[in-house]
């Protein structure tokens, strides 16, 4: 089994000065990490790669330098499931059609940011899952900062999304 952590929207050092510590008490046995933008600094990058490889895109209040090394959207096979990452869905549905990119990559699990809502949902089969944000929750419907897990064997994946 392998587990990959999902994390969006951090926006380190405008809404926190640094990653929850429970982030990496969750993440511990991570053997991927995939961060769904609005990092706004390379530095998240740099920490979270001390603890695991990370995939990751750049989402709309990143740093220029973040913008100019990240892609909008970004994806990884582990086993043979296919996992994409951006950060706003409503890009997609907007301007080239969720299905249509979804349906050409052949992704398995779509994972996207923005709204710093956890959630997760099955579209024609498909994984959805946001994790959150694990430093600025908006309220008054969200008031629990959150990441989530993915646990993947080669039969499965268990999503879970983790308040902290």
């Amino acid at each position: 089994m392998k587990q990959v952590g999902l994390i969006s929207d951090t926006h380190i050092p405008a809404r926190a000065k640094a990653i929850p510590n429970k982030v990496f008490e969750v993440f511990q046995d991570a053997s991927l990490i995939l961060h769904a933008g609005d990092l706004t600094r390379v530095s998240v990058l740099e920490e979270l790669e001390q603890m695991a490889p990370v995939i990751a895109v750049h989402g709309n209040m990143d740093a220029r330098k973040v913008k100019e090394r990240l892609p909008t959207i970004n994806s990884v096979d582990v086993y043979d499931w296919k996992i994409g990452v951006t950060h706003s869905l409503n890009f997609f549905f907007r301007n080239s059609g969720f299905r249509e990119i979804t349906e050409k990559r052949g992704f398995h699990v779509f994972v996207s940011g923005h709204t710093h809502r956890p959630g997760l949902k099955y579209k024609s089969g498909m994984l959805l899952i946001n994790p959150g944000s694990p430093t600025n929750p908006i309220p008054p419907f969200i008031t629990r900062s959150s990441v989530a897990l993915l646990k993947i064997t080669k039969k499965e994946i268990e999503p879970e999304i983790i308040n902290l």
